[in-house]
């Protein structure tokens, strides 16, 4: 059987061990193929081909549930659930989504992009298969990265305590998130995996009791605490630790071996109540390039097989704002022992690497625990250090209430960088960061700032680590910046609360905020050629808001336009609308950002031509909210 013949998971159903294994191959073939031409997550997938093979080999995928944590690792999933003739879409405007999405296929029982949520997730329907009399296998999958969230152990804490509810935890550990794992729980589960396995002795001893006579089929109560401890002997140290919290354990078993892991999953679909099957995988597998960087290769642009190297860029392109952030920090925490740069496992993708590399002491990766790394930035902040919590929008969302709690309400100075702030693009909604203006600017004492280029994000940098009356945060976006010239040293911070105007005109207010400045000014270019001027502010913080600069400005000029790219409800635009409406400015005001709907997977341009973000297409907006009578006629 071919691959391509597979539209349900159910077909894996009788083959054998060789046709399987050839299945596993030419999963592992697609996704290497279709990753090299589209881009998209590579190491996480290629581990658990043998894993996802093995596993729906021993389940009815029509009755039982599956959960994936995160959806990296998800690819060789959708292979085997019909997606197979679309694979080549793959995170592609229209095409098979990058992470799991309950709307694209019945076999996405839950939606997943962050991490940490399959247990609870499983837990969730294992119970309600429970409560309605129903009959079906509920499991999950979490890699050992997501272990380290604290959700994750909150519902191994809870299915622990429920021994009638059956439910199947498969931990597939390869000593990574995306990059390598921190803390006590991956370091005991390194132990297990070098441990000689012992799991035979543990499953046999029921039998091998019996065998004797004075046992029989029933074990009196001493007996029963006899056996147990000599299975608790049985189990190194990491299990008895799981089987302490209530699971029973089964592994470590080798995630690249079919019949093995199909021998341990039937097992362990016998045993009652909560399991946790411990697989040891190897990220990249099956390609070497990716199995020697496993951070490398974590997730690729477009590559040459080959080599292993991404594509050329057909010219020179301006750093990344993650670069000229890790850049200044360095410089600046290189001056400054008390700087401690903190991040929830997104070292190489917020540009903590460097710190990292260049000054380690004056480094803390927590692993994938946001509400930790805020809480723990806040005990610093109490004790005089400066703590940089650099933690993507979409992340940072996970620790709202340890904002709200542990530093805004004490007004301790912590200053969030808000990485991969507004559209992200083939990531899809679980990514975007669209909601970080409206769920910082409504909290007491914070501060929210976003630069407009690369440059006044060094600036920024500065003002937030010299800002020590309270909270502070600076959002800015993936990508690469504008190419503003850049300053080695002496950056100057900005004035909190200031904005300033780019251009004068007198039709039209553009207020813009953060990467919305620049795209401002092109909408300004347009509307002049249609004889209608704009003034334009580059707003720079959205609490304290500029109110001297902008009510003045607005109440002369009669119309005003707001620009971010971020969600509409609670964002920049209301803020602006809100301190007009407050200072009994009734001018009319036209918000342009982001409305209230999910942003889906596609490049970062596609998504803001579907939703009139377009320099061209904002232009058009304001002239036929405002000026629909001006005729197009060039000033002269």
């Amino acid at each position: 059987m071919h691959l391509s013949e597979i539209t349900h998971p159910n077909q894996l159903k009788g083959l054998s061990i060789h046709q399987l294994e050839e299945i596993a191959r030419q999963i592992r073939e697609k996704h290497l193929q279709t990753i090299a031409a589209s881009g998209g997550h590579l190491g996480p997938g290629l581990g658990v081909v043998e894993l996802t093979v093995g596993l729906y080999q021993t389940l009815d995928l029509d009755r039982d549930k599956v959960t994936w944590d995160v959806g990296h690792q998800a690819y060789p999933h959708k292979l085997l659930t019909g997606r197979y003739d679309r694979f080549h879409t793959l995170r592609q405007k229209d095409g098979v989504a990058g992470y799991l999405k309950r709307c694209e296929s019945k076999f996405d029982h839950f939606g997943a992009g962050h991490a940490s949520t399959s247990i609870s997730s499983a837990l969730g329907m294992a119970l309600a298969r429970d409560r309605k009399g129903e009959d079906f296998k509920c499991v999950a999958v979490i890699g050992d990265g997501a272990l380290t969230g604290g959700m994750s152990l909150e519902a191994i804490n809870h299915a622990g305590h429920l021994p009638n509810t059956n439910l199947m935890v498969v931990l597939n550990d390869n000593e990574m998130s995306i990059s390598p794992n921190v803390g006590a729980i991956p370091r005991y589960l390194n132990k297990m995996r070098l441990s000689d396995p012992v799991q035979f002795l543990k499953d046999n001893l029921e039998e091998q009791f019996k065998q004797l006579p004075f046992f029989g089929e029933t074990f009196t109560p001493e007996m029963e605490r006899v056996k147990e401890g000599m299975k608790r002997l049985a189990v190194p140290k990491v299990g008895a630790v799981f089987e302490e919290l209530g699971f029973t354990y089964i592994g470590p078993v080798d995630g690249h071996n079919i019949q093995e892991l199909i021998t341990t999953f039937n097992q362990a679909h016998q045993i009652p109540g909560p399991v946790l099957v411990h697989v040891a995988t190897t990220k990249g597998k099956g390609y070497a390039i990716a199995e020697n960087d496993r951070v490398g290769y974590h997730a690729q642009k477009p590559f040459d097989l080959a080599t292993g190297k991404a594509y050329p860029s057909t010219k020179p392109t301006p750093p990344s704002y993650s670069k000229v952030f890790a850049q200044t920090l360095v410089k600046l925490a290189e001056d400054n022992p008390k700087i401690i740069g903190i991040t929830a496992a997104m070292a190489t993708g917020t540009g903590l690497d460097k710190l990292q590399a260049k000054l380690p002491q004056q480094y803390i990766d927590v692993g994938i625990a946001e509400q930790h790394a805020i809480t723990l930035a806040a005990g610093l902040a109490c004790e005089g250090m400066r703590p940089v919590a650099a933690i993507y929008s979409t992340f940072l969302q996970r620790a709202f209430d340890q904002i709200v709690h542990d530093v805004c309400i004490q007004n301790l100075p912590v200053f969030l960088c808000l990485d991969r702030a507004g559209i992200v693009g083939a990531d899809g909604p679980t990514h975007q960061g669209l909601y970080d203006i409206a769920y910082l600017r409504c909290i007491p004492n914070m501060v929210v700032m976003a630069p407009k280029d690369e440059a006044e994000l060094q600036r920024a940098l500065v003002t937030g680590i010299e800002y020590t009356d309270g909270p502070i945060a600076m959002r800015y976006p993936r990508g690469n910046g504008y190419g503003a010239a850049l300053a080695d040293e002496g950056w100057e911070p900005l004035e909190i609360g200031k904005g300033e105007i780019l251009r004068n005109g007198d039709d039209v207010l553009l207020v813009g905020y953060g990467t919305m400045v620049y795209p401002a000014m092109q909408v300004a270019e347009i509307l002049g050629e249609h004889g209608i001027e704009a003034t334009v502010v580059n707003a720079r913080f959205v609490k304290p808001l500029d109110t001297e600069l902008i009510l003045p400005l607005a109440q002369r000029i009669g119309k005003v336009v707001t620009l971010e790219e971020g969600c509409l409800m609670g964002g920049f635009g209301s803020a602006v609308a809100e301190a007009l409406l407050d200072n009994d400015v009734l001018v009319p005001v036209k918000r342009i950002g982001v409305p209230d709907k999910l942003v889906d997977h596609a490049s970062p341009n596609e998504s803001k031509a579907d939703l009139g973000l377009l320099p061209s297409q904002m232009a058009d907006t304001i002239r036929k909210t405002f000026f629909s009578q001006k005729t197009d006629a060039v000033r002269v």
